[in-house]
């Protein structure tokens, strides 16, 4: 027994945690090698001696089922005491949050296993996980095929006659709806607007694949958000161009209108721009193509912007959609940019 930190050996590998100190779990899910339990902690040390309870925390977030602390053969009694000291914070029945480890996704998976097997998270807090809206406040949303289950405190459950796998994601480590399906559940609570940007912006993240849309309404034909999203999709789906393509558009608008011809792909500043009219001073960017979509990119794209027009620059960006819908805006929103 060491004579300074009082230790007692669960494992012959490597790490301890000196008496009193109530992060254990923090340690071990960092996945520590060696493992010491303070003393006088009887029931905190069998908790932190089960390396794959802590382990299963780790992967839910630090969210733990009751069912899950028994089988790992802590009683009732003992999970009261956790509670009591602090190491298991109840958020639903039969939920808990352990204290030491619990992380900003720990409302959701503590949802999901407040419900249940089979349980999904859906609507807004699937778009939450897959970063295609903000962090909800509020109720989290889950689905549930299969089976019957009420909504309580903090949980709004959604029930679906079934769910085909195609359907049914997992995103880190946590049960959620396919992004395809998020966005079919977000057409029934989302206006047109911010639906169209949730789909632009699982199209810049490159969650959708191939032909997404049709096989998921097939296997969804009923589903109340049938119809808006096939809208959406309608309006802004069109293929993204490549730089080459983009060039070769705007230059035919401008040669057609007869206006000054640019220079293309030009260093500026110590940036290559799009189309330059130098004597102008105006810049034109063309966003849609592969170069500009992520959002690394878009804040690399307002830096570069920012930085020409303090050097005394306009700067004009246009997208695929003006390109190829609204041509002639284009060439007058050009025309009145080199008259002035």
């Amino acid at each position: 027994m060491c004579s300074v930190c009082t230790f007692t050996p669960v494992c012959s590998r490597t790490t301890f945690v000196p008496v009193g100190e109530r992060f254990v779990g923090r340690a071990l899910a960092a996945g520590s090698r060696t493992t010491f339990v303070p003393l006088g902690e009887p029931f905190v040390g069998r908790m932190a001696a089960d390396r794959s309870l802590w382990e299963l925390a780790a992967r839910q977030h630090g969210a733990l089922s009751t069912s899950q602390l028994l089988a790992a053969g802590i009683s009732r009694a003992q999970i009261a005491r956790l509670v009591a000291r602090g190491w298991l914070s109840p958020v639903h029945r039969g939920v808990y949050l352990v204290g030491p480890i619990h992380g900003p996704l720990a409302r959701l998976s503590a949802a999901t296993l407040a419900v249940g097997d089979h349980a999904l998270l859906s609507h807004r807090s699937a778009a939450e996980l897959w970063q295609l809206g903000p962090a909800v406040r509020g109720s989290v949303s889950v689905t549930l095929a299969g089976r019957q289950a009420r909504s309580r405190d903090g949980i709004r459950v959604h029930q679906a006659r079934r769910l085909a796998p195609p359907d049914i994601a997992r995103l880190r480590g946590l049960p959620v709806t396919s992004p395809g399906r998020t966005l079919l559940d977000l057409a029934t609570c989302l206006g047109r607007r911010d639906l169209a940007r949730a789909v632009e912006q699982a199209e810049v993240l490159k969650l959708l694949h191939g032909d997404w849309l049709e096989p998921l309404l097939t296997r969804n034909s009923r589903h109340r958000g049938a119809n808006a999203l096939r809208g959406v999709i309608r309006a802004t789906d069109a293929p993204a161009m490549t730089r080459s393509e983009a060039e070769r558009r705007l230059l035919e608008l401008v040669r057609a209108a007869r206006l000054p011809a640019p220079e293309v792909n030009q260093r500026l500043h110590g940036h290559e721009v799009d189309f330059l009219w130098r004597e102008r001073k105006l810049v034109v960017e063309v966003d849609g193509y592969a170069f500009h979509a992520s959002r690394s990119a878009f804040e690399r794209d307002r830096r570069r912007d920012a930085h020409l027009i303090g050097k005394g620059y306009r700067v004009i960006r246009l997208t695929w959609h003006q390109l190829t819908r609204e041509p002639e805006a284009i060439v007058a929103l050009l025309a009145r940019a080199l008259a002035s």
